[in-house]
């Protein structure tokens, strides 16, 4: 399954970097790509508010 980014993001981009597949992009709040994510947890392991989530 996918990660997700859920409401308590803060737009700190923290995820972006840490992503091997580029499959984060910015918006409101940070967003993954389904198609692109491949679950691999490095979002949710360096995000401060743990906003990336497992769907």
């Amino acid at each position: 399954m996918a990660y997700v980014i859920n409401d308590s993001c803060i737009g700190c981009g923290a995820c972006v970097a840490e992503c091997p597949t580029e499959a984060i992009a910015e918006g409101d709040i940070y967003v993954i790509s389904a198609d692109k994510c491949i679950d691999c947890g490095a979002c949710a392991d360096i995000c401060p508010v743990d906003a990336p989530v497992q769907a």
